[in-house]
């Protein structure tokens, strides 16, 4: 395994992990409360769609990233 493999593996599942929080917060199944606020701060009750599809298109994003080969096909030369 290469180091761009790895790497390449690697950041597919962060996106896909991350797209899997996405979308479980617009499907309003995980909440979390702010960390930081600058103001009044209040919780966003109920789903977003916004947010639902953004984390399945993330999902399927980070998938392909680590599912698909990305070799560069070597060029054979017509002289032999």
């Amino acid at each position: 395994m290469t180091w761009r493999s790895i790497a390449r593996m690697t950041a597919g599942i962060a996106v896909a992990l991350l797209g899997l929080l996405w979308a479980l917060q617009g499907a309003d199944l995980v909440r979390i409360e702010p960390i930081l606020c600058a103001g009044e701060c209040e919780p966003i009750t109920g789903g977003s769609t916004g947010w639902l599809i953004a984390g399945i298109v993330s999902i399927l994003i980070g998938l392909a990233v680590v599912t698909v080969p990305w070799r560069r096909r070597e060029r054979q030369s017509s002289r032999r």
